[in-house]
């Protein structure tokens, strides 16, 4: 399925500081909706099968040392059968030259050529890393996303339960804001969610009964971010007498964003409880966890074996 999201080139461009070597090549009209980076290697043997054009592609030493040695007849074919394919681009790394044939048919079909003075391992894994973010698959939700510890946690619940309340007493408490009411959750990989703010609305909080304010600026930088990693969802509800809610914690609970499985807790809220320290409970247990402590699991074996006869 194609891809519905696209990088304009330009973006690119300017993110990673290429250069443009084909200036008389416009490139403000063309996009990227292949996160993945191709080295052709075949095909400057002459071998296209499965090749997939659509990818931006990049030459580095060994590319180019393997042209260089070629006949310039055998190297100028392989190369106009490349840019034929109608890439979105080229990109020459470690400051390489182009070779005489490129600018004619780079003008020829339409395919801008950049160089970068970065080796191209570093180059390939910066960018493929950016460009998976930028065209990950998203979603937006509602809630409010924190940096609480170093755990991503993202607070949901109904509308005025006291999300953004609880976000501000956190923050006060010196943990960094990301977003409220609107959360763009992005799926980099099949372990990673990553979610940020939109940007007419980022670093601003509303308050029922004050208004918006901004995080940034009442409490100064070091109180946001821009992206956090999700690895924590709190579910805010009002309290329901009904309902059995989870005590002891030997059982986890999930939530499906994306199709990625993130760790959720249910927070019944009752007057006189502070959200905020359970918030942050619920942050440093989470590490423990993953650094392989089970608070749950350490009680139920001591009560085995106290029992145990």
């Amino acid at each position: 399925m194609d891809n519905p999201y696209s990088v304009p080139l330009r973006a690119v461009m300017n993110e990673f500081a290429l250069t443009l070597l084909t200036d008389d090549i416009e490139i403000d009209n063309k996009n990227l909706t292949e996160p993945n980076i191709n080295r052709p290697a075949l095909q400057l043997a002459g071998f296209f099968d499965y090749f997939d054009a659509d990818r931006l592609q990049v030459i580095g030493m060994v590319e180019y040392t393997y042209l260089d040695k070629l006949n310039d007849n055998f190297r100028q074919e392989n190369l106009r059968r490349i840019f034929e394919h109608r890439i979105p681009g080229v990109v020459l790394c470690r400051g390489l030259k182009l070779f005489p044939e490129m600018p004619c048919y780079a003008k020829k079909y339409d395919v801008p050529i950049f160089g970068t003075e970065s080796s191209t391992s570093d180059f390939i894994s910066e960018i493929i890393r950016w460009m998976k973010t930028q065209l990950a698959p998203r979603i937006r939700v509602h809630g409010v996303l924190l940096d609480i510890y170093g755990v991503g946690i993202l607070i949901m619940g109904d509308s005025g339960v006291g999300k953004s309340e609880t976000a501000l007493e956190l923050i006060k408490r010196g943990h960094r804001f990301i977003a409220d009411d609107a959360v763009e959750i992005r799926r980099v990989s099949q372990e990673t969610l990553v979610g940020n703010c939109p940007e007419n609305i980022r670093y601003f909080l509303e308050l029922r009964g004050i208004g918006i304010i901004d995080v940034k600026q009442m409490f100064g930088v070091q109180s946001i971010k821009e992206t956090q990693s999700i690895d924590l969802v709190i579910k805010l509800e009002l309290w329901d007498s009904a309902r059995q809610y989870n005590r002891v914690g030997e059982v986890d609970e999930y939530m499906d964003i994306l199709g990625n499985r993130v760790m959720c807790h249910a927070i019944p809220i009752r007057p006189g409880r502070s959200l905020a320290i359970i918030c942050e409970s619920a942050a440093i247990n989470h590490r423990q966890k993953k650094m392989g402590y089970n608070a749950a699991k350490v009680l139920i074996e001591r009560t085995e074996q106290q029992y145990k006869f």
